[in-house]
């Protein structure tokens, strides 16, 4: 009988995985949920792109009541063809007219390369499509989606971008100027 350092997943496992521990969450919410009897057009008409951070509860931080905006959120809150997708969606559909971009600080990108593609190429033998979108400088990673907003031949409302850092260790918000 062999003996591993690392027991297999299974073995691991004495409970509950995370995955059921959020449906059983999910059962008790549903328990006491009434359907509020709106559609998908956002109350504000605003669309918000930010990080996937775990960081950022973006409700809280920005006042926002369940139905005010859409959300859409990735790995640095970066503006890239999906996100365009989704705002043209967002605004082409469901009548947004303005975008806020979020990003933060201390995120995770500003400590990788696009040498994390490579890598991954090297260890599964196929490099990912996608960009990695790292960077160094979150103000200007903000000013790069701003422009990526309001440059995109699909979107129709591109006069109300505004980009923003958020602080993880303050919970401010700070502006950046686009320029």
């Amino acid at each position: 009988m062999s003996t591993s350092a690392h027991p297999s997943a299974d073995a691991i496992r004495t409970g509950p995985t995370v995955t059921d521990r959020l449906v059983e969450a999910n059962e008790r919410y549903a328990a006491e949920f009434t359907d509020p009897g709106m559609d998908a057009r956002p109350v504000l008409r605003v669309a918000v792109v930010a990080c996937m951070d775990a960081r950022l509860d973006l409700h809280a931080a920005l006042g926002l009541e369940l139905g005010d905006c859409h959300t859409i959120r990735n790995a640095g809150g970066v503006v890239t063809d999906d996100v365009i997708r989704s705002l043209t969606i967002s605004q082409r559909a469901l009548g947004t007219r303005s975008v806020m971009l979020v990003h933060h600080t201390n995120c995770g990108l500003e400590s990788l390369t696009e040498d994390f593609r490579h890598e991954l190429e090297d260890e599964v033998g196929q490099r990912p499509a996608w960009a990695v979108e790292a960077f160094r400088d979150v103000d200007q990673d903000v000013r790069q989606s701003m422009q990526r907003v309001r440059t995109s031949p699909f979107l129709l409302h591109s006069d109300d971008v505004r980009g923003f850092v958020f602080d993880v260790t303050t919970g401010l918000l700070r502006e950046i100027d686009p320029a």
